[in-house]
């Protein structure tokens, strides 16, 4: 009678065993595809596709003179501005189902249209905060490696390198691009600013 009790009981532990398993896989993974979706929230994909269109146009295929240069120089500073910019812009859904942007102020957010007021309480919660600071920086960062990952722009401003200079500019831009990445994946942001998913408010 014990030996049936048992065989009865067995499978249900088995199957209570895999519950718990098939559990702890899908946290791992769940928590995998939200790190993996903050940092691609919080990279600047529409300033880098920006710059690689332009990249090679600029730089002259990297074979630059003193004028391409100069353009090159201008592209990587607005590219880098607009990253960093970017990471103070935020956006909600008014009660009719539009989307508004605006940049977080010291006061709240500042919104672009102007034709929307937002209520104290409401505008308290996009406040200007330390993090938006330093997601701005490792935005730069990011953008920084990513230039520097660019054979066209390394070309235009180091054509004849020596090697220490190739080995820097090897390392730099993995070192630069791993350890921002992660900062991105353990810090991620509350914004949702232009181009990037919204909230209702």
């Amino acid at each position: 009678m014990d030996d049936e009790n048992q065989a009865d009981q067995s499978p249900l532990l088995e199957t209570t065993t895999s519950l718990v398993q098939r559990n702890v896989i899908q946290n791992v993974i769940s928590q995998t595809f939200q790190s993996t979706a903050n940092l691609a929230n919080l990279l600047p994909t529409g300033t880098v596709l920006a710059f690689h269109l332009l990249s090679p146009i600029f730089t002259n295929q990297g074979v630059c003179d003193p004028m391409s240069r100069a353009l090159t120089t201008v592209l990587v500073g607005l590219c880098g501005l607009s990253c960093f910019l970017l990471s103070f812009t935020d956006s909600f859904v008014d009660g009719d189902g539009n989307i508004c942007y605006g940049f977080a102020t010291i006061n709240g957010l500042y919104v672009m249209d102007g034709n929307i007021s937002l209520t104290p309480e409401i505008a308290a919660k996009y406040k200007l905060k330390f993090s938006d600071f330093m997601h701005a920086f490792m935005s730069i960062m990011v953008f920084a490696a990513v230039a520097l990952f660019d054979q066209n722009v390394v070309n235009c401003f180091y054509p004849s390198p020596s090697d220490d200079i190739k080995n820097l500019l090897t390392t730099l831009p993995i070192g630069l691009g791993v350890f921002f990445s992660m900062l991105f994946v353990a810090f991620p942001s509350q914004r949702h600013g232009i181009g990037f998913p919204v909230t209702n408010i």
